[in-house]
């Protein structure tokens, strides 16, 4: 039998604690793609820690799990909770279906919550490129979203990216896809001209492999990351989608989705065909292309031209 194996099975019984049924959890093939592997990690983690990790799974009440989700992200915005309630739903929902006795529910109180459809979602390309070019910005950040909006890829994907990923010569990266295919993305000058400096170490010398993106410190011992999650250069673990995302709107007052919005929306100003447009998101299905392609306030205030009266000519 499996390690795999062997985590499952220990699940059958009424002796599994909280941390055991996580590890079982998160080494099941259902987490084969690693950001989707990341992102449950980060959730599941927080959770097994605010209910014990030593408590054993049938001890825990359906009240208490809503208690956890409320405590840890009942003040976030909606998209944040009900990303974050699936997770831990998604958890136990699977603990229950390997038999694991008495495994509780997300209770029906901490349902889901309705997510504003934002209309106005992308950013005028001239107040995006006063945003980049901003000398206030720490480097990390600066690359981070520039390298967002050149390649119109998802935060999750590039934040997963490592030094020895990197094509610096042809401008490109592979990425693994939401469902799990490899899959390439490009930038351009602007994000050309910061990444060798964001890889550049005080000695002079360059970093050659590990996360591109680094958190601001250390982690703590009872922090560190998996494999492949560490800087050997520096020590410091990957920069996570959360800090990534608190910095965005503490400078721009944005979200990092908009960054890849915005792109696909400028691009379809500039009339790019929609299958370019495709090509460039990786969207499988025009109808979503479409979706994110909605002319700007910009693109519709240039089109009213066509239908002012024709100027006098003497």
């Amino acid at each position: 039998m499996s390690a795999a194996a062997r985590k499952v099975a220990a699940l059958r019984g009424d002796a599994t604690t909280l941390a055991a049924a996580a590890e079982a959890f998160l080494a099941s093939t259902r987490l084969a793609n690693p950001n989707t592997h990341r992102a449950y990690v980060s959730a599941i983690d927080r959770t097994v820690g605010a209910l014990g990790r030593d408590r054993l799974l049938a001890d825990i009440s359906d009240d208490e799990v809503g208690q956890a989700l409320t405590t840890l992200w009942g003040g976030c915005a909606p998209a944040t909770w009900n990303r974050n309630r699936a997770v831990v739903s998604s958890w136990l929902t699977w603990c229950r279906e390997g038999e694991a006795v008495g495994a509780p529910s997300v209770p029906a109180e901490a349902e889901r919550r309705k997510e504003k459809v934002d209309e106005t979602r992308a950013v005028a390309k001239t107040t995006l490129h006063r945003l980049l070019s901003r000398r206030d910005l720490p480097l990390r950040e600066k690359t981070l979203w520039r390298m967002l909006y050149e390649t119109a890829a998802r935060a999750s994907e590039i934040l997963a990216l490592n030094v020895e990923d990197l094509d610096l010569d042809n401008r490109r990266a592979p990425v693994r896809s939401k469902g799990g295919a490899t899959e390439w993305v490009y930038w351009d000058t602007g994000t050309a001209h910061l990444l060798p400096r964001l890889l550049r170490l005080p000695d002079g010398s360059s970093r050659t492999y590990g996360p591109l993106f680094l958190a601001e410190r250390r982690p703590v011992p009872a922090r560190r990351p998996a494999a492949g999650g560490l800087c050997p250069h520096t020590g410091r673990a990957r920069l996570g989608y959360d800090r990534a995302r608190v910095l965005l709107d503490k400078y721009a007052s944005l979200d990092l989705h908009q960054l890849r919005h915005s792109a696909a929306t400028h691009l379809g100003e500039a009339d790019v065909p929609l299958q370019l447009i495709m090509g460039k998101t990786r969207h499988k299905n025009p109808r979503t292309a479409l979706r994110y392609v909605k002319p700007g306030p910009e693109a519709i205030a240039a089109v009213s031209e066509i239908l002012a009266p024709r100027r006098r000519t003497h």
